[in-house]
């Protein structure tokens, strides 16, 4: 087979020898930028995905099969994958498991069937988000773009070295290295190490209402049973030290079917 580079303005096509037309890389001139993997066997969606991503700056590699996709990750670093559910031998739902086993890259599913089930099933095989076929460039972008955040964000909360030394909020300092409480009346707080994982995991995502299982994950990690109820028993205990009144509060807010909010402002130092 003969190598081939086919140039478009000031962006660069190669095509690779010895892997056969299922593997072509798009290597636009923005090497700081996110480095994305479509793993899709339509050209025809591949080429359009690729052409949207590198608009918004992205770069982009594809491959049609999980042979190809492999020989792209080993050869690169990728910091997300579209991975599309019907895939010529294995499958998209075989990859992902096998991805997820030894990788932590973000995942988002695409595939033509929206069915709950199909959905549900890449959701539990470890992919970070589900979108279905048609779907619009700005809805992907967006998409996109919360995968990476939610991923750096987990990142960054599971390095304990990337931490501020301390989180003020309401009456409170949070010291992230003795793991407690600082009232600013000078009295200090014990928290255990469930109760100090879940309150990390809220004054790191202020604001924002948090389900039980999104709570389970980022405080315990993916090991967690999502059946598990224990992140209410972990709260109802964050109250009685963090509220002036643990029947009223109103630091940790219960959202009726939605989850918890951390309602104040957090600063780091």
């Amino acid at each position: 087979m003969t190598k081939f580079v086919r140039r478009r303005a000031s962006n660069t096509w190669t095509h690779i020898p010895g892997l056969g037309p299922r593997w072509l890389v798009y290597i636009p001139p923005m090497q700081g930028a996110p480095h994305i993997l479509i793993v899709d066997d339509h050209r025809e969606i591949r080429d359009l995905v690729s052409r949207a991503l590198t608009k918004d700056g992205f770069r982009v590699s594809f491959a049609a099969d999980g042979r190809a996709m492999r020989k792209v990750l080993d050869d690169g670093r990728i910091d997300l994958i579209l991975l599309d559910l019907m895939l010529p031998g294995e499958d998209g739902l075989s990859l992902c498991r096998s991805l997820r086993a030894k990788s932590s890259i973000p995942i988002i599913m695409l595939t033509a069937k929206g069915d709950e089930v199909d959905r549900v099933i890449g959701l539990e095989m470890g992919a970070d988000d589900y979108l279905p076929k048609p779907f619009g460039s700005r809805e992907l972008v967006a998409r996109i773009r919360a995968v990476l955040r939610r991923s750096q964000e987990n990142k960054t909360a599971d390095d304990p070295s990337q931490r501020p030394k301390h989180y003020r909020f309401d009456r409170w300092r949070l010291d992230t290295g003795r793991r407690e409480l600082l009232r600013d009346d000078g009295v200090t707080i014990p928290l255990s190490t469930g109760e100090y994982d879940l309150l990390i995991a809220l004054v790191e995502r202020p604001q924002r209402v948090l389900s039980r299982d999104q709570l389970l994950d980022l405080a315990r990690g993916r090991a967690a049973n999502a059946l598990d109820r224990s992140i209410d028993t972990q709260v109802s205990r964050l109250r009685r030290k963090l509220e002036l009144d643990a029947t009223d509060p109103r630091i940790i807010k219960t959202v009726w079917g939605g989850g918890y909010i951390f309602t104040p402002a957090v600063s780091a130092e």
